[in-house]
């Protein structure tokens, strides 16, 4: 009793409220933005399982500071940089991920030119923008599973490796005839670079994001799980039920019509556009997304 009397009041009745002025309320509001984005973070990964094991871990360690539990706490001093580096070797390629989503936000580009090289220069034509539409809902009718990468500004080669190289100038008829039932290209993803696609029966790393319904199959979590890796747009189509979906930005936008599918397409072709109407279809893609049922 008189450890947890001098705890408190060695802790407890010092405590008084600062100054408060407009730079302390600003980094109060930086942070509290960089402590939810985080949170939201590991909330998505297997590190939320890892944080409820370390509060836990925190809780025993404050209760054998408060009880003057010295073995206890010379163990935790010991093992605390051991588990800092442990934690960084097992989540390495959470750490990875997070980092590259932080390097491809908006913000941090419009402040550094990174990549002006490919400013101006269309990605791919109206032509390829109808063609992809065309072949995916053709495929949706009759219900055929089709999974479509299309190249942004990361280039997808370590993926492209992993499948069959093509190069083919891209075209419906060819979109359908891959994904055909028996064929020999038709398991796993293209990718689509430019007005080409370039390789098939690529395999994509599949996403472990808590937020995907279980209903979900492997090639929706394999688009989830390439737009987190990099800055692609996924088409999806469903085999079981032919709903058209697509992935970006780690975000699965579900049971998409035609027009909405061609506005996303063209709002990446890299030419100029108005971003207010982009993100106008974006909402109301959005609303969509729950709409497969």
């Amino acid at each position: 009793m008189n450890n947890i009397m001098d705890f408190i009041d060695k802790y407890l009745t010092r405590l008084s409220l600062p100054k408060v002025g407009v730079t302390d309320l600003v980094e109060i509001a930086i942070l509290a933005v960089l402590v939810y984005q985080i949170m939201l973070w590991i909330k998505n990964t297997r590190a939320w399982m890892l944080l409820k094991g370390i509060v836990v871990l925190g809780v025993f360690i404050l209760l054998a500071y408060i009880f003057n539990m010295n073995t206890i706490l010379w163990i935790a001093s010991k093992t605390i940089n051991v588990a800092i580096i442990a934690v960084v070797i097992v989540f390495q390629p959470e750490l990875r991920k997070a980092l590259e989503q932080l390097g491809r936000r908006n913000f941090l580009s419009a402040i550094f030119a990174f990549d002006n090289s490919k400013e101006g220069t269309e990605r791919f034509s109206d032509r390829t923008v109808n063609e992809i539409v065309k072949a995916v809902y053709e495929m949706s009718k009759v219900k055929t599973g089709a999974l479509i990468v299309v190249e942004q500004n990361i280039m997808l080669n370590e993926y492209e490796r992993t499948g069959i190289q093509l190069d083919s100038l891209l075209s419906s008829q060819l979109l359908i005839n891959i994904f055909e039932h028996n064929t020999p290209l038709h398991d796993g993803a293209i990718i689509v670079r430019g007005n080409r696609i370039v390789s098939a029966t690529c395999y994509l790393p599949l996403s472990d994001s808590m937020s995907l319904g279980k209903e979900l199959g492997t090639r929706h979590r394999a688009a989830v799980g390439i737009s987190e890796a990099t800055d692609s747009l996924t088409i999806v189509v469903s085999e079981e039920t032919g709903k058209v979906s697509i992935a970006i930005g780690g975000e699965l936008i579900r049971n998409i019509e035609a027009e909405v599918l061609k506005k996303y397409l063209v709002s990446i072709q890299n030419k100029s556009m108005d971003f207010k109407r982009f993100r106008l279809w974006r909402g109301r893609a959005k609303n969509e997304k729950n709409a497969d049922k």
